[in-house]
């Protein structure tokens, strides 16, 4: 997908201080958010009033936050987009919905500290720039101060993939299929342009806007790489445990193959609800998917046709060279044919359940978790939050003790050797 002028053109700062770099857009100029168009997204903040026609204290409350989050933009900032909420926030970054004063539009901004983020948006920052792509997110422009960097892009308002699925009702292979299919139309794109992103993952796919016919948007570029040198190998230890392929936790060179094992993940957990590898405990979790052991046992398996898994199967694979890359996962007959030799079996139930049931799960772990914590010891300043978003990222000092292990020497070695 091109672009009428993607040149960026820095606007001229004040004072030395700030630097605006404005991202124009050929077709995506046209492609206006859902919401937009929506008349009760358009009034969301209208707020409730007390009958006495004051806002009520939890509004006062949101006001007060919002200001807060206002207060610490910059000015040029503040002056071309108004705060409306803070919805996210990542150990060196924070998100806030925003409107376009002028048009209306709603954005996201991701505002990162300069110093602490600098890895995670200078990754992230030469992806968004090089890419145009209908099913990955849109980076608008960028404000640069001394201490920190504004990154306006497109807001997705439709959720994330399974909480869809889950309030969806009706979920089959096809529907399956059409979410692979747009995923893979991006990363097929990536991986053309040098791109792997390295942490894909559901929480990583956006549904652009509310509606039954939302696109996928491929979101979060913050362990995005690009090849670089004569072998095009990759050797940093990151991703996401669940998620992660057998040659990162090997310490091998890696290539784009990597998103093609999460993509593997990702549509065993679609039709199914459940993780192909699976344990609290870290050392077992990796030596399940050093040897890529997972099963389609259970009831819920016995309704996903053979080509669904056979496309699981050759995803699934430990040598990356003969795993599928994007184009050829397109090109499976599965995918292909939208699921068309397949059953129209709704398999939403058996999922949703599965799904609800994880959360629940891993939900009470970390209540127990805290817990555990807060008796033991008052070390650690860190709050909840922080520390979740910690165990949900691969340590490499993990990947360390495990190559310590003298039971996992020879499943390492297994693997082979690249040079």
């Amino acid at each position: 997908m091109g672009c009428a002028g993607s040149k960026l053109v820095p606007e001229g700062p004040q004072g030395n201080q700030v630097v605006v770099e404005p991202v124009e857009y050929g077709k995506n100029a046209r492609n206006r958010d859902y919401n937009s168009r929506n008349p009760q997204q358009k009034n969301m903040h209208n707020r409730p009033r007390d009958r006495d026609g004051s806002q009520g204290p939890e509004v006062q409350r949101t006001n007060k936050k919002v200001k807060k989050y206002r207060d610490k933009f910059d000015p040029r900032v503040t002056a071309k987009y108004d705060i409306k909420a803070l919805i996210g926030r990542g150990s060196f970054s924070k998100v806030v919905r925003v409107e376009h004063r002028v048009t209306k539009q709603p954005y996201a901004i991701k505002m990162i500290d300069r110093i602490q983020g600098r890895e995670v948006f200078e990754s992230e920052l030469a992806v968004l720039r090089r890419v145009r792509h209908t099913h990955i997110i849109q980076l608008i422009e960028v404000f640069e101060t001394k201490d920190k960097v504004y990154m306006v892009m497109e807001l997705a308002t439709g959720g994330e993939l399974f909480d869809r699925i889950i309030a969806k009702g009706s979920f089959t292979e096809k529907d399956a299929t059409r979410v692979l299919n747009m995923v893979l139309d991006g990363v097929n794109y990536l991986h053309g342009l040098g791109i792997a992103h390295r942490d894909l993952k559901p929480e990583n796919l956006l549904y652009y806007h509310p509606g039954h016919d939302s696109k996928i948007m491929i979101t979060d570029f913050g362990l995005s790489a690009t090849k670089k040198g004569p072998d095009n190998f990759m050797r940093t230890t990151c991703g996401t445990p669940e998620y992660i392929a057998p040659e990162i936790i090997a310490r091998k060179p890696y290539t784009f193959n990597i998103d093609m094992w999460a993509i593997g993940v990702i549509t065993y957990i679609l039709l199914s609800g459940t993780m192909p590898f699976d344990d609290e405990n870290k050392t077992r979790l990796y030596r399940l998917i050093l040897k890529a052991k997972y099963s389609y046992a259970g009831e819920h398996w016995k309704d996903v046709s053979p080509p669904a898994k056979d496309f699981i199967d050759k995803l699934l694979v430990v040598d990356p060279d003969t795993r599928l890359s994007a184009m050829q996962a397109l090109n499976h007959v599965w995918l292909k044919s939208n699921a068309a030799n397949s059953s129209n079996k709704n398999l939403h139930r058996t999922i949703s359940q599965n799904l609800l049931q994880r959360q629940s799960t891993r939900a009470n772990s970390t209540k127990s978790a805290k817990s555990t914590r807060s008796t033991k010891s008052n070390k650690s300043n860190k709050s909840g939050r922080s520390l979740r978003s910690e165990h949900r990222r691969v340590q490499p000092e993990e990947i360390d003790e495990l190559h310590r292990d003298p039971e996992i020497q020879a499943e390492l070695a297994s693997l082979g050797s690249r040079k």
